[in-house]
């Protein structure tokens, strides 16, 4: 397992997290444990999670579970040191936190002391803003996204008062370091200047969809990344378990995310399954498991990642921790090069 610094802080990480947005529902406390568990005697000492979570869906009466559900392993382990621990406060929720309101410097300090209540701990190690509240193109939104509307003195104005309640909080030891999720370029810049110019803490990561059938953060978001020295979380990087492979031909196993959602958040397009399985094509040419493929592959990008990716089931983390070790040769990446030419934007 390699390791990578987050941003410019002292956090050190590996470059695989567990993500833990299932957990309390779909996956039951004690595969969770078990999960936690198998994660760290493989190696990996990063998680994450969200106080919207679980999701799929998100529900009122299910909003901080997962934080819960990690907070009593470390009750009972007395193993908190042994992680690294990302959560979320959450920005334009629909109404299942706060009454929908998003984060600002009136509410910071109430969402940290809520997530460290359920967390058990005294200290969030990366705490992340969910959305921006100005808008993102996440999740879909890319194919009608109007910045148009949005408010530029507005927003930087808030950007620095979250910036200082965010200071607040670092200098009372209640978190360590910070950072974004579903945010741009321009954001993720304006943010970091933001930063520079008051002596406020800096964003050391930013949270964006990445995966082999996703693959916007490959021009000037990583342009962004590399000259401000910002650390990529990738979620989905199976895309939603896409790239495994399992709904291929009309598949919907019981129990799977697309037999839950079918559009599985906007992925679920007529293209995708093309590209999906020019992908699978190649892993079975190198006698390689697709979901090792997909994740090892992350690590062959030119700035920093660390891939968050989730199991609803132990059985199915085991798999992926199988590939742990895999590399990618020339002959692979170059495959996957013009698989991306031909099928650029499936969803």
């Amino acid at each position: 397992m390699d390791r990578l610094t987050l941003g410019r802080s002292d956090l050190k990480v590996t470059d695989w997290c567990l993500g833990t947005m299932t957990f309390g529902t779909h996956t039951p406390a004690e595969d969770a444990h078990r999960q936690m568990d198998m994660a760290r005697d493989a190696g990996i000492d990063f998680l994450d999670c969200a106080e919207m979570y679980p999701v799929n869906p998100v529900a009122k009466d299910t909003v901080g579970l997962s934080e819960e559900v990690l907070g009593d392993w470390f009750a009972r382990t007395g193993r908190r040191d042994e992680w690294v621990v990302a959560t979320k406060i959450s920005g334009d929720n629909g109404g299942f936190v706060r009454d929908g309101e998003g984060y600002g410097p009136h509410n910071i300090a109430d969402g940290i002391d809520g997530s460290l209540r359920r967390l058990k701990t005294d200290v969030i190690d990366l705490y992340q803003m969910h959305w921006p509240l100005r808008g993102s193109y996440a999740f879909r939104q890319n194919w009608t996204f109007d910045p148009s509307g949005q408010d530029r003195a507005q927003t930087l104005d808030h950007m620095h008062a979250v910036l200082r309640a965010l200071g607040e909080a670092v200098q009372a030891g209640k978190i360590r370091a910070i950072g974004m999720s579903n945010e741009s370029a321009w954001g993720m810049t304006k943010w970091c200047d933001l930063a520079e110019e008051h002596g406020l803490p800096r964003m050391v990561s930013v949270q964006n969809e990445y995966s082999l059938l996703y693959r916007l953060f490959d021009t000037d978001a990583a342009e962004m990344a590399v000259n401000e020295d910002i650390t990529l979380l990738s979620f989905s990087p199976l895309a939603c378990g896409m790239l495994t492979g399992k709904y291929q031909n009309g598949a919907r196993p019981e129990g799977s995310r697309m037999a839950i959602n079918g559009d599985l958040g906007g992925r679920n397009t007529d293209r995708v399954y093309d590209a999906v399985q020019a992908y699978l094509d190649i892993a079975v040419r190198h006698d390689l498991d697709p979901v090792h493929m997909a994740l090892a592959w992350q690590r062959t990008r030119p700035f920093a990642v660390s891939a968050i990716f989730g199991a609803t089931t132990s059985a199915q983390l085991e798999r992926t921790l199988a590939g742990r070790d895999v590399t990618l040769s020339e002959a692979v990446l170059d495959e996957i090069d013009t698989a991306h030419r031909a099928h650029p934007m499936p969803y």
